[in-house]
Protein backbone atom coordinates (compact mmCIF):
# COMPACT_ATOMS: atom_id res chain seq x y z
CA UNK A 1 0.00 0.00 0.00
CA UNK A 2 1.43 3.71 -1.10
CA UNK A 3 1.33 6.45 1.08
CA UNK A 4 -0.53 9.40 -0.93
CA UNK A 5 1.65 11.94 -2.18
CA UNK A 6 -0.87 14.72 -0.17
CA UNK A 7 0.10 12.68 3.35
CA UNK A 8 4.12 12.41 2.51
CA UNK A 9 4.05 16.34 1.20
CA UNK A 10 2.59 17.14 4.82
CA UNK A 11 5.43 14.94 6.19
CA UNK A 12 8.05 16.57 4.40
CA UNK A 13 6.52 20.28 5.20
CA UNK A 14 5.94 19.35 8.91
CA UNK A 15 9.69 18.00 9.05
CA UNK A 16 11.27 20.44 7.22
CA UNK A 17 9.29 23.56 9.10
CA UNK A 18 11.25 22.06 12.41
CA UNK A 19 14.45 21.52 10.47
CA UNK A 20 14.72 25.23 8.96
CA UNK A 21 13.73 26.70 12.75
CA UNK A 22 17.28 25.08 12.96
CA UNK A 23 19.34 26.19 9.85
CA UNK A 24 21.05 29.77 11.00
CA UNK A 25 19.80 31.68 8.11
CA UNK A 26 21.76 34.75 9.23
CA UNK A 27 25.29 33.54 7.92
CA UNK A 28 25.23 34.34 4.49
CA UNK A 29 27.25 31.81 3.27
CA UNK A 30 24.38 29.34 4.21
CA UNK A 31 21.46 31.47 3.00
CA UNK A 32 23.85 31.33 -0.07
CA UNK A 33 23.71 27.48 0.07
CA UNK A 34 20.01 27.57 0.85
CA UNK A 35 19.13 29.69 -2.53
CA UNK A 36 21.86 27.91 -4.59
CA UNK A 37 19.78 24.61 -3.53
CA UNK A 38 16.61 26.03 -4.41
CA UNK A 39 18.14 27.17 -8.19
CA UNK A 40 19.31 24.00 -8.17
CA UNK A 41 16.31 22.22 -7.58
CA UNK A 42 14.69 24.67 -10.39
CA UNK A 43 16.74 23.99 -13.00
CA UNK A 44 16.37 20.11 -11.92
CA UNK A 45 13.02 20.09 -12.84
CA UNK A 46 13.34 22.27 -15.74
CA UNK A 47 15.48 19.89 -17.64
CA UNK A 48 12.93 17.37 -16.40
CA UNK A 49 9.84 19.21 -18.07
CA UNK A 50 12.41 19.63 -21.07
CA UNK A 51 13.43 15.63 -21.77
CA UNK A 52 9.78 15.39 -21.79
CA UNK A 53 8.89 18.02 -24.21
CA UNK A 54 11.67 16.48 -26.60
CA UNK A 55 9.94 13.03 -26.24
CA UNK A 56 6.64 14.12 -26.58
CA UNK A 57 7.89 15.77 -29.81
CA UNK A 58 10.03 12.81 -30.75
CA UNK A 59 7.29 10.71 -30.35
CA UNK A 60 4.53 12.81 -31.69
CA UNK A 61 1.48 10.27 -31.22
CA UNK A 62 -1.00 11.57 -33.56
CA UNK A 63 -4.03 9.32 -32.17
CA UNK A 64 -6.92 11.07 -31.29
CA UNK A 65 -8.15 11.86 -27.74
CA UNK A 66 -11.83 12.81 -26.93
CA UNK A 67 -13.16 13.93 -23.80
CA UNK A 68 -15.66 16.36 -22.55
CA UNK A 69 -14.00 18.74 -20.43
CA UNK A 70 -16.48 20.07 -17.55
CA UNK A 71 -17.91 23.40 -17.22
CA UNK A 72 -16.20 26.10 -14.82
CA UNK A 73 -17.01 26.10 -11.34
CA UNK A 74 -19.97 28.43 -10.79
CA UNK A 75 -20.56 29.00 -14.12
CA UNK A 76 -23.86 27.83 -16.13
CA UNK A 77 -22.23 26.59 -18.75
CA UNK A 78 -22.60 23.18 -20.17
CA UNK A 79 -19.63 20.98 -20.43
CA UNK A 80 -17.98 20.94 -23.43
CA UNK A 81 -16.52 18.05 -26.12
CA UNK A 82 -12.82 17.97 -26.60
CA UNK A 83 -11.30 16.50 -29.48
CA UNK A 84 -7.33 16.63 -29.94
CA UNK A 85 -4.58 14.29 -30.30
CA UNK A 86 -2.03 12.43 -27.89
CA UNK A 87 0.72 14.85 -28.87
CA UNK A 88 -1.27 17.96 -28.48
CA UNK A 89 -2.70 17.21 -25.15
CA UNK A 90 0.48 16.17 -23.86
CA UNK A 91 1.62 19.60 -24.79
CA UNK A 92 -0.45 21.59 -23.47
CA UNK A 93 -0.16 19.44 -20.00
CA UNK A 94 3.23 20.05 -20.26
CA UNK A 95 3.29 23.75 -21.38
CA UNK A 96 0.56 23.82 -17.70
CA UNK A 97 3.61 22.18 -15.56
CA UNK A 98 6.42 25.06 -16.99
CA UNK A 99 3.95 27.79 -16.19
CA UNK A 100 3.12 26.34 -13.03
CA UNK A 101 6.69 26.34 -12.14
CA UNK A 102 7.32 29.96 -13.39
CA UNK A 103 4.45 31.16 -10.61
CA UNK A 104 5.61 29.15 -7.96
CA UNK A 105 9.51 30.65 -8.51
CA UNK A 106 7.73 34.31 -8.70
CA UNK A 107 5.51 33.61 -5.38
CA UNK A 108 8.96 32.88 -4.47
CA UNK A 109 11.17 35.32 -5.19
CA UNK A 110 8.49 37.93 -4.02
CA UNK A 111 8.48 36.31 -0.73
CA UNK A 112 12.16 35.97 -0.57
CA UNK A 113 13.22 38.75 -1.85
CA UNK A 114 10.49 41.84 -0.99
CA UNK A 115 8.95 40.18 1.98
CA UNK A 116 12.83 39.00 3.48
CA UNK A 117 11.42 35.26 3.97
CA UNK A 118 14.06 32.55 4.18
CA UNK A 119 12.43 29.26 5.62
CA UNK A 120 10.28 28.31 2.66
CA UNK A 121 13.61 28.53 0.54
CA UNK A 122 14.30 24.76 2.23
CA UNK A 123 10.77 23.43 1.77
CA UNK A 124 10.24 24.86 -2.07
CA UNK A 125 13.80 23.36 -2.66
CA UNK A 126 12.27 19.84 -2.23
CA UNK A 127 8.43 19.65 -2.59
CA UNK A 128 8.27 21.00 -6.28
CA UNK A 129 11.25 18.17 -6.98
CA UNK A 130 8.93 15.67 -5.51
CA UNK A 131 6.21 16.71 -7.50
CA UNK A 132 7.57 17.02 -10.68
CA UNK A 133 8.40 13.28 -10.41
CA UNK A 134 5.24 12.23 -9.56
CA UNK A 135 3.68 13.71 -12.15
CA UNK A 136 1.97 11.78 -15.17
CA UNK A 137 3.86 13.37 -17.78
CA UNK A 138 6.96 12.30 -16.41
CA UNK A 139 6.02 9.00 -15.32
CA UNK A 140 4.94 7.91 -19.17
CA UNK A 141 7.89 9.83 -20.66
CA UNK A 142 10.86 9.49 -19.20
CA UNK A 143 10.20 6.58 -16.77
CA UNK A 144 8.42 4.39 -19.58
CA UNK A 145 5.64 3.32 -17.88
CA UNK A 146 2.22 2.64 -19.76
CA UNK A 147 -0.83 5.23 -20.60
CA UNK A 148 -3.04 2.55 -18.51
CA UNK A 149 -5.02 3.33 -15.13
CA UNK A 150 -4.45 6.42 -13.52
CA UNK A 151 -1.91 7.17 -16.38
CA UNK A 152 -4.87 7.13 -18.97
CA UNK A 153 -5.17 9.86 -21.20
CA UNK A 154 -7.21 12.39 -20.05
CA UNK A 155 -4.97 13.00 -16.84
CA UNK A 156 -7.34 12.54 -13.96
CA UNK A 157 -7.14 15.60 -11.23
CA UNK A 158 -5.78 15.00 -8.26
CA UNK A 159 -8.07 14.53 -5.39
CA UNK A 160 -8.54 17.43 -3.03
CA UNK A 161 -10.09 20.16 -1.54
CA UNK A 162 -11.38 22.26 -4.58
CA UNK A 163 -12.61 19.06 -6.25
CA UNK A 164 -14.44 17.93 -3.49
CA UNK A 165 -16.17 21.69 -3.32
CA UNK A 166 -16.82 21.04 -7.56
CA UNK A 167 -18.88 17.95 -6.64
CA UNK A 168 -16.47 15.49 -8.16
CA UNK A 169 -16.75 17.18 -12.16
CA UNK A 170 -14.01 15.59 -13.60
CA UNK A 171 -12.96 15.18 -17.50
CA UNK A 172 -15.26 12.49 -18.76
CA UNK A 173 -13.66 10.41 -21.40
CA UNK A 174 -15.95 7.23 -21.53
CA UNK A 175 -17.65 6.59 -24.55
CA UNK A 176 -21.14 7.41 -23.56
CA UNK A 177 -20.29 10.80 -22.14
CA UNK A 178 -18.44 11.66 -25.53
CA UNK A 179 -21.62 10.68 -27.74
CA UNK A 180 -23.52 12.41 -25.87
CA UNK A 181 -21.82 15.62 -26.03
CA UNK A 182 -21.68 15.40 -29.49
CA UNK A 183 -25.26 14.66 -30.09
CA UNK A 184 -25.79 17.37 -28.05
CA UNK A 185 -23.46 19.75 -29.97
CA UNK A 186 -21.83 21.43 -26.81
CA UNK A 187 -18.24 22.49 -27.79
CA UNK A 188 -16.87 19.84 -30.53
CA UNK A 189 -13.80 22.44 -30.10
CA UNK A 190 -10.89 20.63 -32.10
CA UNK A 191 -7.10 21.41 -30.61
CA UNK A 192 -4.31 20.70 -32.56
Amino acid sequence: MAISPQITNLVIILVMMQVSKKVPFDDPNVLNIVRLCYVASNLIIAGVYFYCQMQINKKKDMTTLKYVEPAPMGSSEEPKLVTTTVHAYDSAQLRALYKSQLMGVGMMAVMHFYMKYTNPLLIQSIIPLKGAFEGNLVKIHMFGEPAVGDLKRPFKAAAGFMSALQGGNAVASDKKSVEAAEKAGRGGAKEE
